[in-house]
């Protein structure tokens, strides 16, 4: 099947300002020990997922430290103005002084949710100090995306996002990466909580297809999003990897867009 006949909806993207998308794509790269496929540039995302016709991308970026949040909210926002197709998560860090404040600016500004990456942020997810953050985005009804799962540090690790998911019921968890990036043994600790959604990005190039399939079968394929983890992979080469697992249409389709359309209440 030609990918322009699928709806597909990109739920984990990263952008970044021009002046900065090399030297943070570079980063991101270094980090992971992973080649970046494209710069981080709006642009270069919209061409990318234009090669598989994708209708709308969750963009995102990540604060590393508490200086870097007003700004970063503003050029999602800025993003999400000029570009229809993007649907902004602003960035929060557990440190920032005026929590509730920004919360208020995000939802005035119009961004869907929130992003946070523990391993870049240096903060364990079920550390009590992030509690205020979680607590204000569940009153606020912005869903938050966790990066899940690493093997360097335990920040986190599957089960301190299920401990996190556990003690804050109405905040809408989305664990990137199968739920636990090279952590995929430990996952099935979500089975019971039924605000953990899942995303497929960074995942489908080394998690084995039996795995996955296992995984979608016993966490429940309505929780999960398609996602690319862009730009460190190419839309038609995530698309290709998720194609391979052949799944059922029903569950095909759920998973590309149909689960996205549900939990942001938005038509593609």
């Amino acid at each position: 099947m030609e990918p322009q006949a699928l709806l597909i909806a990109d739920a984990h993207a990263h952008i970044f300002p021009a002046k900065i998308a090399q030297k943070a794509v570079g980063a991101i790269g270094d980090f992971y020990s992973i080649p970046m496929c494209h710069p981080g540039s709006p642009q270069a995302l919209l061409e990318s997922g234009s090669a598989i016709g994708v209708k709308k991308y969750l963009v995102c970026s990540t604060a590393t430290h508490p200086g870097q949040v007003v700004s970063i909210n503003s050029f999602i926002r800025d993003c999400c103005g000029e570009h229809p197709e993007f649907l902004g998560f602003a960035t929060l860090h557990p440190d920032y002084q005026d929590i509730p404040g920004e919360v208020r600016r995000i939802l005035e500004t119009g961004l869907r949710g929130v992003k946070l990456h523990p391993d870049f942020q240096r903060f364990s997810i079920d550390d009590p100090a992030a509690f205020p953050l979680y607590e204000a985005c569940a009153e606020a009804g912005l869903p938050i995306l966790f990066h899940t799962g690493d093997d360097r540090y335990d920040w986190s690790a599957p089960a301190r996002m299920a401990a996190v998911a556990g003690r804050f019921p109405r905040l809408t968890c989305i664990a990137a990466h199968f739920g636990g990036y090279n952590h995929w043994q430990d996952v099935e600790v979500y089975r019971e909580l039924p605000n953990v959604w899942f995303d497929t990005s960074s995942a489908l190039f080394r998690l084995p297809p039996e795995r996955a399939l296992q995984l979608i079968e016993v966490l429940g394929h309505r929780r999960f999003l398609f996602g690319t983890d862009f730009p460190m992979w190419d839309h038609r080469q995530e698309l290709d990897r998720f194609l391979a697992l052949g799944l059922p249409e029903e569950v095909r389709d759920d998973i590309l867009s149909r689960n996205f359309q549900r939990l942001f209440g938005v038509e593609l």
